[in-house]
């Protein structure tokens, strides 16, 4: 069997970067007998893959993904995988409509399913939605180290601008709650025989919801269990908030969206309907009816405005830019765009992000686009 090189087809700027990089590296192995060959796990792609009842024979393409899920499980797997993009609901229903603008029959993402065929619908564009990829690819022997010769090369050239805190004139720090949050509230019991295991949610009134029947459980299973005070994490952001605006220093939230995405959103939307309390009160039903949803972060809710009469929409969105002028200012992901923290929940990975804010000397930027 000929060696075999697989290239991963994903999105954006990496989709850029590959155009440029792939002709060389076919050009370099193209006498070596090596093949190597595209596999689409982009965003679109993925979409493809799992509707194929909805496309014609000319429009499916396999689920490169699941297949090279696989592969990555065998001695005979190269496979370069470029980052791809970890899709926020905004990104996903986005594709969505470019690909039904492009004569792909795919039925729009319920955000709020009422039927089970929705429900059923929701939990396929699930499959495609945060990192979807990386734990798939990641299952076999995933080689993620930097070679010694960038280590080194790191350690004799630092970044310049890498200076320690408050010498580089930062006044950052790192807040994080200290009670009640999955850290503190974490438990885990080994098991001692098999069971068959429930999940339940107990409510302050003892009102019980399952969330999960049988589970299996094996003798010698640890089972770990954490949750969430809501009422813990906004009292929280609400002090971050004042804290930051005291101190005249950006706020910005750092969490992992991309994989923890059942959790993350959820956090994420509070820290927004904290941040922008006011205008997010006083027009709570409005926003009701035209399905925004602050988990998805600020730019969903401006994007849903744009359902309303312009009077309505320009209310709204004045109430909301009060929020900027009476509260700390938010660190930027794109102050050109005038795009921040609070906008997108995917846009800021914490194992990202934390490490820029530390080579920047404890800076990111703000609205004027300085560092």
């Amino acid at each position: 069997m000929s060696a075999k090189i697989v290239w991963t087809k994903i999105d954006e700027a990496p989709a850029l970067a590959a155009y440029c990089f792939l002709p060389v590296v076919k050009s370099f192995v193209k006498e070596t007998g090596i093949e190597v060959e595209l596999k689409d796990i982009s965003l679109a792609g993925r979409i493809i893959a799992n509707f194929p009842e909805h496309l014609t024979d000319e429009q499916k393409i396999p689920d490169y993904l699941a297949e090279l899920g696989e592969l990555a499980k065998t001695p005979e797997a190269n496979i370069i995988k470029l980052p791809n993009i970890s899709a926020s609901v905004p990104q996903l229903t986005a594709a969505i409509k470019e690909l039904q603008a492009k004569g792909y029959i795919l039925p729009d993402y319920p955000e709020v399913p009422k039927t089970e065929e929705e429900k059923n619908i929701k939990a396929k564009y699930a499959k495609i939605l945060g990192s979807a990829v990386n734990p798939v690819l990641r299952e076999g022997n995933s080689d993620r180290r930097a070679s010694a010769s960038v280590k080194k090369f790191a350690q004799k050239y630092p970044h310049k601008m890498m200076k320690p805190w408050p010498d580089s004139g930062s006044k950052a720090r790192v807040a994080h709650m200290n009670q009640k949050d999955f850290y503190g509230t974490e438990k885990s019991v080994t098991m001692s025989n098999d069971e068959i295991a429930k999940i339940e949610f107990v409510d302050s009134l003892g009102n019980i919801t399952s969330l999960k029947e049988k589970v299996k459980l094996i003798k010698g299973e640890v089972v770990d269990a954490s949750v969430m005070n809501i009422k813990e994490l906004r009292k929280f952001y609400a002090e971050q908030i004042e804290e930051a605006k005291k101190d005249s220093v950006l706020l910005s939230l750092h969490l992992k969206a991309t994989m923890m995405k059942v959790s993350d959103p959820i956090m994420f939307g509070h820290a927004v309907s904290v941040y922008f309390k006011d205008a997010l009160e006083k027009h709570a039903q409005t926003l009701k009816e035209i399905g925004a949803n602050v988990n998805n972060g600020l730019m969903d809710v401006l994007e849903k405005l744009k359902k309303l009469p312009d009077e309505k929409r320009y209310e709204i969105e004045a109430d909301i830019n009060k929020a900027f002028e009476t509260q700390p200012e938010l660190a930027m992901v794109d102050s050109r765009i005038g795009k921040t923290n609070l906008h997108v929940p995917n846009d800021v990975i914490i194992d990202a992000s934390m490490p820029n804010i530390v080579r920047d000397g404890g800076k990111m930027w703000n609205r004027k686009d300085e560092l």
